[in-house]
């Protein structure tokens, strides 16, 4: 062939057989949606109780979305509430489940938008995008399951395992020789790190657990603390002056969620990292966050921002910014996430969610392993079932 023509245009023409990735997409064709209600056995208490703005926790919210495609693909996600707004987000994801019938499931960004401005006269965070998440997380699980890789690989992982901490055996309701029996568990159980909640009316009381627990763990063990948004910003300076001592991972949300200039005073001011915003609910909240140096860990949670998609825009801006990331809640979901984050990041465990699974999750050595299951890898168990208050069904089955 000889040179390239470039001095007069021209036009290749198309095939007659050819065809567009619009022509051959897959469609989305059947959704069932599920209110589930995790009962707790034992109600808990964090700080925002003893303060009277919330009542102890005694069951959380869960709606799944199932969605089925018209080449046989699958996947599952879900989103969840405390104490209140389980109903509110269920009747608004019924509303948004239509919007998804007869769609590609590959364009999952594209659809998160829709579904976005199909309730943006309610806002664009808090319900509305909590709402989203059930359907966002899916389709990534889906478009994972169907590439028959773990979503982590999909993303492409920075690791095969992250390492994970427990929460749920400091809450401010549990005794402190429990606590202690409950550390000592987890520690045998394999666990990398331990958080305790903190709080109390008298800051007495939060240092006497704290180093308790520290003394029992040695120096050289992780261990965090969570205030739950209890202190003000004098109080909060006191307390984080108090904790110094103790070689904390981080201080978590020591102020209300939406102060990002004093979390950003705090984290200046103290050696110990502060972290906050598991509260937030959207990708523009959290960028307000990290461009505002708000903090030093940021805690994002998948299903709260909206889904998988808007989490990863948090992990972009995130990363760009040189934040470590530790997600909440949720370990089901955030370990393929955190697992493709560039910065070492934490995991947090809760056993809670166990039950509504077939499968379960690798604890070992301080961290928690990426299966070889392909998606998120998780099936509904017959306990999902059985918890199960309502459901409805949009499309049809494949």
């Amino acid at each position: 062939m000889g040179a390239v023509e470039s001095n007069i245009v021209s036009y290749a023409k198309i095939g007659a057989d050819a065809r567009t990735a619009a022509d051959t997409g897959d469609r989305i064709a059947h959704i069932k949606l599920s209110l589930v209600f995790l009962p707790l056995a034992t109600p808990v208490s964090d700080a925002k109780v003893l303060t009277g703005r919330q009542k102890p926790l005694t069951e959380i919210a869960f709606i799944f979305a199932e969605i089925a495609t018209r080449d046989g693909h699958s996947g599952i996600g879900f989103g969840y509430s405390k104490r209140a707004g389980g109903p509110g987000m269920y009747a608004h994801a019924k509303e948004l489940a239509p919007h998804l019938i007869g769609e590609d499931p590959n364009d999952i960004s594209r659809l998160f938008t829709k579904l976005l401005w199909a309730g943006a006269s309610m806002g664009r965070s808090g319900l509305t995008t909590q709402a989203i998440a059930p359907f966002d997380i899916a389709l990534w699980d889906l478009k994972a399951r169907r590439a028959n890789l773990p979503l982590a690989k999909l993303l492409g992982a920075e690791r095969d395992s992250v390492q994970c901490y427990n929460t749920s055996g400091g809450y401010l309701h549990t005794p402190l020789d429990q606590v202690l029996k409950n550390v000592e568990i987890s520690r045998q159980s394999g666990i990398g790190g331990i958080k305790l909640k903190v709080g109390q009316p008298d800051l007495a009381i939060d240092i006497e657990r704290v180093a308790a627990v520290r003394k029992q763990l040695g120096n050289a063990f992780p261990l965090m603390v969570d205030a739950n948004q209890q202190w003000d910003r004098q109080k909060a300076t006191r307390a984080c002056r108090a904790f110094e001592d103790f070689d904390l991972t981080w201080i978590e949300e020591p102020l209300d969620a939406y102060d990002f200039e004093g979390h950003a005073q705090l984290a200046e001011r103290f050696d110990t990292a502060i972290a906050t915003g598991e509260m937030l609910t959207s990708f523009g909240e959290h960028a307000q966050l990290i461009m505002g140096e708000g903090s030093d860990f940021i805690q994002p949670d998948a299903p709260r921002v909206g889904g998988i998609t808007p989490f990863l825009q948090i992990m972009s801006l995130g990363a760009f910014k040189g934040r470590k990331l530790a997600p909440h809640f949720a370990m089901e979901i955030h370990l393929h996430l955190a697992a493709a984050y560039p910065i070492e990041p934490w995991l947090e465990h809760f056993e809670w969610l166990g039950p509504m699974f077939n499968e379960q999750m690798h604890l070992k050595d301080g961290r928690m392993h990426v299966s070889d299951r392909p998606g998120l890898g998780f099936s509904l168990s017959e306990q999902a079932l059985s918890w199960t208050a309502e459901t409805e069904e949009f499309g049809k089955r494949p």
